[in-house]
């Protein structure tokens, strides 16, 4: 049997159905839904305190990248553009709402393989004891505590490096800005987050873990 032939790229599938949903094809939008809607929940999750609010800023960060599907030219991944949209309506969400956002402190640890699946890194392992989960407790509230003091244009570029695995290039289109910014801002929340943790792992120097 022969398949239909598949797009070169991602990037070029997504364009193809950002095409098709412009022109008319809804089926084609709903396929863009299910591919990222799992991504910007848990994009979303990593900004707001309120499990509860996750899905309808969720919802609502669909419903505007569909308003403004037509003005989508491919010039950046969709998943940028889509990327920009949500963390607005998150941000108009907490403003709204008279609340901070704060980025959880797992979600630092999550790496490209572990998009779709990963193990949080509070869950028990063999070799964990109490003394090392407690430490390890200790440095997760310190990352957080960094990231939460971090200035939001900080915040948001290392969010972009670490957290979501995207490229100098991809972040400097995210946050429109050089990429010689977007360099100097994850240099200066490396910095200051490195600040907050290096006295507790000095601390636990020496130690068999």
């Amino acid at each position: 049997m022969t398949s239909a032939s598949a797009p070169s790229s991602s990037s070029d599938s997504d364009l193809q159905l950002v095409e098709r949903t412009v022109a008319g094809d809804q089926r084609a939008y709903e396929l863009l839904v299910i591919k990222y809607q799992r991504r910007i929940e848990r994009l979303i999750a990593r900004m707001v305190r309120d499990p509860d609010l996750v899905q309808d800023i969720a919802q609502e960060t669909f419903l505007r990248a569909y308003r403004a599907l037509h003005q989508f030219r491919g010039e950046a991944q969709f998943y940028t553009w889509l990327y920009r949209i949500a963390v607005n309506t998150a941000k108009k969400a907490l403003v709204d709402m008279r609340r901070d956002p704060v980025v959880l402190e797992s979600a630092l640890h999550i790496s490209d393989d572990e998009d779709e699946t990963f193990r949080p890194r509070h869950e028990p392992t063999t070799d964990e004891t109490p003394e090392t989960v407690l430490a390890a407790q200790e440095i997760a509230a310190a990352v957080n505590a960094a990231m939460e003091a971090l200035p939001e244009d900080l915040r948001q570029a290392v969010t972009l490096r670490e957290i979501e695995g995207l490229s100098y290039e991809e972040i400097a289109a995210a946050m429109n800005c050089p990429i010689g910014t977007v360099r100097s801002r994850i240099f200066r929340a490396r910095e200051a987050i490195s600040a907050r943790v290096k006295p507790l792992l000095e601390r636990q120097g020496g130690k068999r873990w």
